[in-house]
């Protein structure tokens, strides 16, 4: 990308702060970093203290997948800083930090019309709206795809400054001088970074940004499980000790708290509720909202005490109601219109010569089982509002909640706060608009927290869906033809008209109704050389919203391709490792992970009552995306299934922090089992009927299985490791349990088909 002079330096600002951007931007946007005492801000991205403490702000919600250690070891690295001088902050709402890779990748939500236009993240569309909407959500593994480049480059720049600052004082040329572990130095010489900030500033950083050889890159073949890590998590420490702070920990003075109660999902309205019976000491006030009804108090439990004896009613139509969820899905699959998302080679003709296979693959709703429970505070007054809470898209929050009040964006004062785990959970906004409402009406600073039990309620599922997998084999065992007919919501249109368009729930479905969702669909078309393919979705609108949720589409549609392929192999009487392997000669980077991970594993070809069980995904493109495979190692116990060991071996192409990427796929492989073993609930008459976290089948740590990770050592391009895990563990499951019991689990969760 060329970055002219105009774009590297956006203007001198307050407090000796130099703004550097990295787009060719039409326009000029104020600094946002506000340098404290004897601080200096170089630009949106670094503060330099007179103590050496290095700041770098990072605009993405840490939400336990590291990216607050993440940017600032580029910045790190780049800068030549010491890591124990490095200190982080998040960034505020600003134009200099827009998202224009998720922008982007998203364009058929917030462009539906013409989203091609937008597609690219080089695009100036893009550009234009994720600048002018201030656009920085957090999702889809896109935090280093967007910010690396931008912190790497305003690193460089910075370290330039700070050189210039030096060579002007020992009168040598500013390339001849290095930095490192905090200090500029020139043969026997050297300088802090600190006492050079200040006389940085003054001088004209160099065009283009004088970028190290090679950007951040660890081994993962050095850094081994339990290696002495050159880059430890910046948030360890206070998240060990207790003192690291969340939504729910935030406290103002004189605030009061509140809890709240939710209408049935569907089309729901407050009807009544006894005001007398609510009456106790502590209780302040009952707040009303169209299908909600708040109480604020002294505390928590005395707030949600007084709504259990007010007993809200509500009146709704529409309900959602799982019989009829799962019939809408069944009359969909077998009747409904389907749009096509991919379709190559002649699969209607080498199909309609019978199928070797037809399989139903199903899954159930997935809640996303957030530790922390949506918590937001707010406090307004004069004519602001004061907002604090763990947030994915922070604008959107704003609008929201300025909307709510009917008041400016700009009288919206955001303060992010980290999430304690938000599987997209924190993409959605109905907690910041319902503080917003009872701080109006409280008149001092309230906490909103929800029950748990509100959560299910409130919090969409992952959608439902109903899949037909269908295959043709040749006599030689051969896959010559596939299938894959999905019938589900269009769900992340349905998000997007939450999001971008601000419609409500119900709204929401019924304007995506029928539309096709290549989004909802991700995954579906499988990593394998086939010849003759089909995939399709069957929009079905089933009266529950739904949600994003980590892993999306593809923790489905791996389930039904890898659970297909393994049936396919056993059909054709093949070794499933073999069977993949002939498939992948186009994927050369999924088939090392096969041969790695078989070996790692020990794999014995899942033969009968071996317990083991192979699976394999691929999320993003063919150059850009991830790659792993899995075995897991399962039998079935008195408790119904014990997973005893999973190997996983991965290719995320260059990888920056090796111990985060570790984290990552084994936080994601424990996520994917609670959605394998459990993470769901029927609803009845508009509520569900699990109500407590504990109820939903949970992994334990006592279920955990022994997990290996292995890596791949490769400079192609990052892909992001969080969802891997997800997507492929179900499957590997799944398979392994057959292998054990030679039964097929054909459902997720898998204990809803009965041992």
């Amino acid at each position: 990308m060329q970055v002219s002079r105009r774009g590297i330096l956006i203007g001198a600002l307050a407090g000796g702060g130099l703004a550097i951007g990295y787009f060719l931007r039409p326009r000029d946007f104020p600094l946002p970093l506000e340098p404290g005492r004897d601080e200096v801000a170089f630009d949106a991205w670094i503060k330099i203290a007179g103590d050496g403490v290095v700041t770098v702000a990072v605009p993405q919600l840490e939400m336990g997948q590291g990216v607050t250690t993440l940017i600032p070891q580029i910045v790190a690295e780049e800068l030549g800083a010491d890591w124990r001088q490095m200190a982080v902050e998040p960034a505020p709402v600003s134009a200099h930090y827009a998202n224009t890779v998720l922008a982007a990748r998203w364009a058929e939500l917030w462009m539906p019309m013409l989203p091609g236009l937008a597609a690219e993240p080089d695009s100036i569309i893009a550009r234009r709206y994720a600048q002018d909407s201030r656009f920085m959500a957090t999702a889809d593994g896109m935090s280093l795809a967007a910010y690396e480049a931008p912190a790497r480059a305003a690193a460089a720049s910075a370290r330039a400054l700070l050189a210039k600052a030096a060579a002007d004082r020992w009168d040598v040329g500013w390339e001849e001088c290095e930095a490192k572990d905090g200090f500029i130095v020139h043969e026997k010489k050297r300088l802090s970074f600190a006492s050079l900030a200040q006389e940085a500033v003054g001088f004209s950083p160099p065009n283009p940004p004088p970028l190290r050889a090679k950007p951040a890159m660890e081994d993962p073949e050095r850094v081994p499980a339990g290696a002495e890590l050159a880059f430890p998590r910046l948030d360890l420490p206070s998240k060990a000790d207790g003192s690291y702070l969340f939504a729910a920990d935030v406290r103002l003075p004189d605030m009061v708290y509140a809890a709240i109660r939710h209408g049935p999902i569907g089309q729901a309205e407050l009807s009544g509720f006894d005001e007398e019976a609510a009456a106790r000491p502590g209780l302040m006030s009952l707040v009303k909202g169209r299908n909600w009804l708040a109480a604020v108090a002294s505390d928590w439990w005395t707030a949600d005490r007084a709504l259990s004896d007010a007993a809200p009613s509500f009146t709704f139509r529409k309900g959602a109601d799982s019989v009829k969820i799962e019939t809408a899905l069944e009359e969909a699959l077998r009747y409904g219109d389907a749009g096509t998302i991919l379709k190559h080679g002649d699969p209607d003709e080498v199909l309609a010569r019978d199928f070797s296979l037809a399989l139903r693959y199903d899954v159930a709703p997935a809640l996303h089982a957030t530790v922390e429970t949506a918590s937001a505070t707010a406090w307004l007054r004069d004519g602001k509002l004061n907002l604090w809470l763990a947030t994915q898209a922070p604008e959107a929050a704003r609008r929201a909640a300025g909307e709510a009040l009917g008041i400016d964006i700009g009288d919206v004062v955001l303060y992010p706060m980290p999430a304690g785990g938000s599987f997209d959970r924190r993409l959605e906004n109905d907690h910041a608009i319902e503080v917003a409402l009872i701080a109006r009406e409280a008149g001092r600073p309230v906490q909103l927290t929800w029950s748990r039990w509100q959560e299910h309620l409130a919090g969409w599922p992952r959608a439902p869906v109903a899949a037909v997998m269908a295959a043709r084999l040749t006599p030689s065992g051969d896959l010559s033809g596939w299938k894959a007919r999905l019938a589900l919501p269009a769900s992340a249109h349905e998000f997007g008209r939450r999001m971008f368009g601000g419609l409500t729930p119900q709204s929401a479905m019924a304007e995506s109704e029928g539309m096709t969702d290549a989004m909802a669909m991700e995954g579906a078309v499988p990593p394998y050389a086939l010849t003759h393919l089909l995939v399709e979705h069957v929009p079905v609108n089933i009266g529950l919203p739904t949600a994003r949720l980590r892993g999306n589409a593809h923790g489905y549609t791996a389930f039904f391709n890898e659970s297909f392929i393994d049936e396919l192999a056993h059909k054709a009487r093949r070794e499933p490792l073999s069977f993949r392997m002939a498939l992948l000669g186009h994927d050369l980077r999924l088939a090392a992970c096969l041969q790695k991970v078989s070996a790692l594993a020990n794999w014995d070809g899942g033969g009968d009552n071996s317990g083991q069980g192979l699976a394999c995904h691929v999320i993003g493109d063919h150059d850009t995306g991830g790659r792993i495979a899995v075995v897991a190692t399962a039998r079935r116990d008195e408790s119904g299934v014990r997973v005893d060991r999973i190997t996983a071996v991965a290719d995320i192409g260059r990888i920056v922090n090796v111990d985060i990427a570790r984290q990552q796929i084994e936080g994601g492989l424990v996520f994917g089992m609670g959605l394998a073993l459990g993470s769901s609930t029927t609803y009845e008459k508009g509520l569900p009927v699990i109500a407590r976290l504990g109820e939903l089948g949970l992994p334990l740590l006592a279920d955990c299985p022994a997990i290996e990770v292995e890596f791949i050592a490769s400079d192609a391009d990052t892909a992001d490791p969080g969802e891997l895990g997800v997507a492929v563990v179900a499957p590997a499951i799944a398979n392994a349990l057959f292998s054990a019991t030679g039964l097929r689990f054909r459902r997720l969760p898998l204990f809803s088909e009965g041992l």
